[in-house]
């Protein structure tokens, strides 16, 4: 079935708010390692690294809180995903030490949650 015009604008949306989480990442000296890394398991958003950790990064980007803070979309289904994600990344490129990290952005501000789940 094809994407309707509201899929297609929530995708663009996602994508703007990936690439300025990528660059306040960056600000903030972390290394992108790797962006929307597809796996058996679903994608991670973005891969980055610093300091020997690996960080699994989950973005949300919205435009209010009508619905409720970003943050409360990841829930236990995401998380789940997300170890499984993590635990392919480090049988393919290596063990490192590893963090889950949400990212919010309402408008241009991101807020980054560190240790998440």
């Amino acid at each position: 079935m094809p994407d309707t015009q509201k899929d297609l604008y929530k995708k663009l949306y996602g994508k703007i708010g990936e690439s300025l989480v990528e660059k306040y990442l960056k600000k903030l000296g972390y290394k992108s390692i790797k962006r929307n890394f597809i796996t058996p398991y679903g994608e991670a958003d973005i891969i980055a690294e610093k300091g020997g950790i690996t960080y699994f990064i989950e973005v949300k980007a919205r435009k209010g809180t009508a619905f409720g803070e970003p943050k409360d979309a990841v829930g236990y289904k995401k998380q789940e995903k997300y170890r499984k994600i993590a635990s392919y990344y480090m049988q393919k490129y290596g063990e490192s030490q590893i963090s889950f990290v949400v990212a919010e952005v309402l408008g241009e501000t991101v807020n980054l949650i560190f240790d998440a789940f």
